[in-house]
């Protein structure tokens, strides 16, 4: 249906009628392609780089909610330690992702630790006296 304008076009019309019936068929592609697969794409490439690089020791978030520590990796799937004696074994691709222990806000944990130093000064200076 949206071939038979272009075709009779093409058969008697001029260029012009042709390339602007084909621009817009053009910019929805490249729209397509810029908002949708390529982000797509770039988050899958991570997410098998991430899987990837699972290793023992790391804090792992799965798909269903639970949190746990990698305590063995094999070829397609890891064994996650949720509590102590509690072991279950998850299909890599199960995993959500990685649990950073970095801190969100680094300048309230620099107040934090400088008011323990302070403490920890003006506690000292008592002791001395």
């Amino acid at each position: 249906m949206f071939f038979v304008p272009l075709l009779q076009a093409a058969a008697g019309g001029t260029s012009s009628q042709t390339l602007m019936s084909v621009v817009p068929f053009i910019a929805i592609i490249a729209i397509f392609y810029f908002f949708i697969i390529r982000p797509q794409n770039k988050k899958q490439k991570e997410t098998q780089k991430m899987i990837d690089a699972l290793k023992k020791g790391d804090k792992v978030v799965t798909i269903g909610g639970i949190h746990g520590l990698v305590s063995q990796t094999k070829e397609k799937t890891v064994i996650v330690k949720v509590d102590e004696g509690v072991k279950i074994e998850f299909n890599r691709s199960a995993i959500a992702g990685v649990v950073n222990d970095t801190p969100a806000n680094p300048k309230s944990d620099k107040k934090a630790d400088e008011s323990k130093e302070a403490e920890k000064e003006s506690s000292d200076s008592e002791k001395a006296e």
